[in-house]
């Protein structure tokens, strides 16, 4: 039940706290957009249009043209979490994100979090 919230949970409600958090610590929206078409293969336009339609997380990541490959090598801990012992696909996508907005966050270089 928990992660049904989480599903509907809109990907425009959350998209300006990623913002905010990345610019906070003194990184930009482009590096924030970035990471998500990185991590989605969404091009700009389709990102654009997915904020605007205001769709949740789990339509989201549903209409991604695809999870990057390398999404695999994302791990660690993200709210208590090992990102790689998420048994839920969705959940697991989620947090993939997460965890690499909280490294944005944390200073790390863009070639790093860019896991090619």
């Amino acid at each position: 039940m928990k992660n049904e919230r989480v599903y509907k949970l809109l990907f425009s409600s959350v998209y300006p706290l990623y913002i905010q958090k990345a610019e906070k610590k003194g990184r930009t929206k482009e590096e924030l957009d970035i990471i998500i078409k990185w991590l989605t293969r969404y091009n700009d336009k389709q990102l654009q249009e997915q904020i605007e339609k205001k769709v949740d997380f789990e339509t989201f990541f549903a209409e991604a043209p695809e999870l990057n490959a390398n999404a695999s090598k994302i791990t660690g801990v993200i709210c208590g979490y090992r990102v790689e012992e998420i048994e839920d696909p969705l959940i697991r996508k989620i947090r993939y994100l997460d965890k690499l907005i909280d490294e944005l966050a944390k200073g790390k270089k863009m070639e790093k979090i860019l896991r090619d």
